[in-house]
């Protein structure tokens, strides 16, 4: 690929701290522009864009955008790197994990009464930008019937066809010309994440791109999950075995060894019906104090697993430095998660950072969409992108 060969390319909305663009990037997208309001997470995509090996295409035509509202978001004016390639070869995928809050059980679930709901957007860009596939991420709670109305719509506004407006009357869409070729909830422990984590994600694909061709929807990568123990066991060693000579060493020992044999116990006992994997990260909002591993029920999950859920933990060299071991990893209830832990448990690459202080990156990584599940998604679509561009392709 030459510096200005893209092969697939994508722009992405509500882009967080990069959870699916890195998984997008892995299955061969490669990236116009990422767009996100948080500042904490805007400037971990601008970190990352800089400094991954890997990245080099996006370093030279990818506009990482500083902190933007989606609704802000003007493609004709803030695409300054990308928008003659945008202009010359179109776009191939706009993605996006617009905010959850809206459709989640944890909250109220006012869907599209909700200020944070950013579907209009996401539909308006959409006949905005004419990507040739379109991927929208979400929680399962906007599988839940009480949304039905709220998908038809959505579905409509794609594809063309009905739904019921607000005063329940039926109203017709001729769409903009899109098949919604599946909507659907895939689990991130079937791509080896190690974390229950349902995600409802929708893609649908141009009416001339597709044509004749087939989506497949992804099929699960592992029959068997990825548990905490397997995951996040070399962390937990580098963490305690700091600690394992001088002043602390017999605690030390004492804490990883009963860490060790309580996850271990846990992936035993639900082999076969789950594998000892963590309990849903939540990112909590900005409303609340500092970050914590979840509600009650969460946090019980946690204990389980021999980790202790009442807060976040310093990294290795910080633990280090203030002498936060008591509260870190000497606990009655068990070691707390670092914020790297946690991006492990997301299924974030190690060497990926985070901006910000401890509870805005904590938030970051509580927040994202598993770059497995969407490396997964994104190399279903490109496979009919591909399968496009060859059927479509002059004929010598």
């Amino acid at each position: 690929m030459n510096s200005t060969e893209a092969g697939f390319t994508s722009i992405e909305i509500c882009a967080g701290a990069g959870g699916q663009a890195i998984g997008l990037h892995r299955a061969g997208f490669r990236h116009l522009a990422l767009i996100e309001i948080d500042p904490h997470a805007a400037k971990t995509l601008k970190m990352n864009v800089e400094r991954q090996k890997g990245w080099e295409w996006e370093r030279a035509h990818c506009d990482v955008l500083p902190p933007t509202d989606v609704k802000d978001f003007s493609p004709a004016n803030d695409l300054k790197k990308s928008g003659e390639l945008l202009t010359r070869n179109g776009l191939d995928l706009l993605a996006g994990g617009v905010p959850c809050p809206p459709f989640s059980h944890a909250g109220k679930q006012l869907g599209k009464d909700d200020e944070r709901d950013l579907f209009p957007r996401m539909l308006e860009l959409v006949e905005e930008l004419g990507p040739r596939a379109v991927m929208i991420e979400n929680v399962r709670g906007i599988m839940d019937p009480k949304f039905s109305d709220y998908r038809d719509w959505i579905v409509a506004r794609l594809q063309g066809g009905t739904y019921r407006g607000e005063d329940g009357a039926k109203v017709s869409d001729p769409g903009l010309g899109y098949k919604v070729c599946h909507w659907g909830v895939l689990e991130a422990s079937d791509f080896g994440v190690p974390q229950l984590r349902p995600r409802a994600i929708l893609v649908a694909i141009r009416d001339d791109v597709l044509k004749d061709l087939k989506y497949e929807w992804p099929t699960a990568t592992h029959e068997e999950p990825v548990s905490v123990v397997e995951a996040l066991g070399p962390s937990m060693l580098e963490r305690y075995g700091k600690y394992f000579e001088g002043t602390h060493a017999e605690v030390a020992r004492a804490k990883y060894e009963a860490w060790l044999e309580m996850a271990t116990k846990r992936r035993e006992e639900l082999k076969g019906k789950g594998g000892g994997i963590a309990p849903t990260l939540v990112g909590g909002s900005k409303k609340h104090g500092g970050a914590d591993l979840g509600p009650s029920r969460a946090k019980a999950a946690w204990k389980l697993l021999g980790i202790s859920g009442l807060g976040v933990a310093n990294d290795v060299k910080l633990c280090k430095e203030r002498e936060t071991e008591d509260r870190d990893l000497f606990g009655p209830g068990g070691p707390m998660l670092t914020v790297q832990q946690a991006a492990i448990i997301q299924g974030f690459p190690s060497d990926w950072e985070f901006e910000g202080g401890k509870t805005a990156q904590y938030r970051q990584v509580g927040n994202a969409f598993p770059p497995p599940v969407a490396t997964a998604v994104g190399k279903s679509i490109i496979e009919v992108l591909r399968a496009a561009r060859e059927r479509d392709a002059p004929q010598r």
